[in-house]
């Protein structure tokens, strides 16, 4: 009698698919709403929606309400999610396939030239100063990076400052809101929005920027005042980091492309 054959893991099985990997590289660049990845892919909204279904209920792509428009939802790729199915799908293969899912190193020599990036949100109050720090400290000044915001509040969000400041050590109680209008003319390579609403009105830094957007929610609105308010900053800079720790790489060349 034949052995039953194994079944593929489900990593495999849902990446297999063009069209699922099709999304799935489109979203590895930045979060989309289901009638951009229409475009970007070029199929019809009811089997692009189909598949995003499929990769939901894999747990390689989650989905969050736009603040700008509620009728609208972003969609988002959990890069850590699919390091560790990666991992297990290596290890259903050969355990010595199997790999700690982390990003690579940071790099002990600085790139020819700083990259520059930019993170803007609304008030630049708490998610973009919070990604402008966390970048800092993830690079060790190898990336020029700031945040702005369209409508910039007068000072940061005392939650911004405790949760970095217990979390990752990095004090930013001096830094003041700075408004959008204040970087037009430098030049960026990336500018991240972490706002769906200034998603909408973002500047235009110039053709050699790429935009990129992360729907990430205001952690001032989803909460209360004072100590009931905290745990939401603490959610949101941990998403920020795993973000920022994905992009680290995409702004350091790998020791093996840095030329001697």
């Amino acid at each position: 009698m034949r052995p039953s054959e194994p079944a593929a893991p489900a990593f495999v099985q849902l990446a297999a698919h063009p069209l699922r990997w099709r999304l799935l590289t489109e979203l590895a660049a930045g979060d989309y709403r289901v009638r951009e990845l229409v475009e970007r892919v070029g199929q019809p909204q009811n089997l692009v929606s189909y598949h995003l279904r499929l990769l939901r209920g894999g747990g390689l792509v989650t989905a969050r309400r736009s603040s700008f428009d509620a009728r609208d939802s972003y969609y988002h790729l959990d890069l850590q999610q699919c390091a560790h199915a990666l991992a297990g799908a290596g290890t259903a293969l050969h355990p010595a396939l199997g790999f700690a899912p982390t990003p690579p190193p940071r790099l002990s020599q600085p790139p020819p030239r700083r990259p520059a990036v930019l993170f803007a949100c609304t008030g630049n109050s708490a998610r973009s100063p919070i990604a402008e720090a966390l970048l800092r400290h993830r690079t060790d000044g190898q990336v020029e990076v700031t945040s702005a915001g369209s409508h910039p509040k007068t000072r940061i969000h005392s939650d911004a400052v405790q949760v970095l400041r217990e979390r990752h050590e990095i004090d930013i109680s001096g830094q003041r809101p700075r408004h959008l209008d204040t970087l037009l003319g430098r030049r960026f390579d990336y500018v991240i929005s972490l706002c769906d609403k200034v998603r909408e009105v973002c500047l235009d830094f110039g053709d050699q920027s790429r935009l990129v957007h992360w729907s990430i929610p205001d952690p001032a609105a989803a909460s209360g005042p004072g100590p009931v308010g905290y745990p939401a900053f603490v959610r949101t800079a941990a998403e920020i980091d795993t973000r920022i720790r994905y992009l680290v790489p995409l702004l350091i060349p790998t020791p093996q492309e840095v030329q001697p």
